[in-house]
């Protein structure tokens, strides 16, 4: 995958001292949306500081952001015994202030990067990325956890510009052995005012159209089963009644009339309990 290894790993290729280099965003290709509210994505510096000369030992990478500001746009990172500077997203008050070191890693030589193409392999593509990409701002609870430990990579303020750096560091003696300049500015989006949000059905993807028209249909299809079930309800009552009285009829024809047994009193007998007092007084009197 020519193409892939182009767009992301250009710091891979031999372009001299790392001083002479500038972080870069991360290619459009990985990181399509980027920068976001509160995150930048960046690319590693692979293969960048040990390109003139191999190293040898432990090296760490350092990540450094600053707000750019006039008054500080060419902050140092390190000390006068060239220690590199520990200082946190706290005391800088995010990176206003001075530079702060928002994240380390370790410095992973080039023989040992995996290959970009099983970058579509899903069960590795997040391991790819984080091999060569860095994203700032990515921890949104390092803040508010008492118990945190290590470095807190917070999230970044909206709709401000943004300086970032990277310095080598010799963990074997603790000092600063290379370091990049601070990148171009690099500014977080500006959030979308409420008032311009454009809430027009036009605007809409068909899928939001879709379940919009289905749930505005619901209702009807609810009152037109509602009103088919009272239908049926009153259906099932008229013919019960019916069936209900031709069985009365049934029963009085089947019921043989006793020798002796007046009219009036067999026909009492068979229509049951609705059989009315007045016609029961005048079937005694003829017994």
């Amino acid at each position: 995958m020519p193409p892939l290894w182009a767009l992301l790993a250009l710091g891979c290729l031999p372009l001299g001292v790392g001083v002479n280099l500038q972080p870069q965003l991360a290619s459009v290709t990985f990181a399509t949306n980027n920068p976001t509210l509160t995150t930048v994505a960046l690319e590693k510096p692979l293969c960048m500081f040990d390109s003139s000369a191999a190293l040898d030992g432990t090296y760490e990478i350092y990540l450094y952001v600053l707000v750019d500001l006039a008054s500080s746009r060419n902050a140092s990172v390190q000390d006068s015994s060239r220690t590199p500077l520990s200082s946190t997203f706290q005391q800088t008050e995010g990176g206003r202030t001075g530079p702060y070191k928002a994240t380390a890693f370790d410095l992973t030589p080039c023989s040992d990067l995996p290959s970009l193409d099983a970058v579509g392999d899903v069960a590795r593509a997040s391991e790819i990325l984080n091999a060569y990409l860095v994203r700032v701002g990515a921890n949104g609870t390092c803040l508010s956890d008492p118990n945190f430990q290590g470095l807190c990579n917070p999230p970044l303020s909206a709709a401000t510009e943004y300086r970032f750096k990277y310095v080598l560091v010799n963990m074997s003696t603790g000092l600063v052995q290379d370091q990049t300049l601070w990148s171009d500015p690099i500014c977080t989006r500006r959030p979308t005012p409420y008032a311009a949000i454009d809430t027009w059905p036009g605007r809409r993807s068909g899928g939001m159209i879709v379940v919009t028209s289905i749930l505005g249909s619901l209702p009807f299809f609810l009152l037109i089963a509602f009103a088919g079930a009272i239908v049926l309800s009153l259906l099932d009552t008229g013919s019960s009644d019916r069936e209900t009285t031709h069985d009365s009829q049934i029963t009085q024809e089947a019921v043989p009339r006793s020798p002796g047994t007046s009219e009036t009193a067999y026909t009492s007998v068979n229509r049951g309990p609705t059989l009315d007092r007045a016609e029961v007084f005048a079937s005694k009197l003829q017994d």
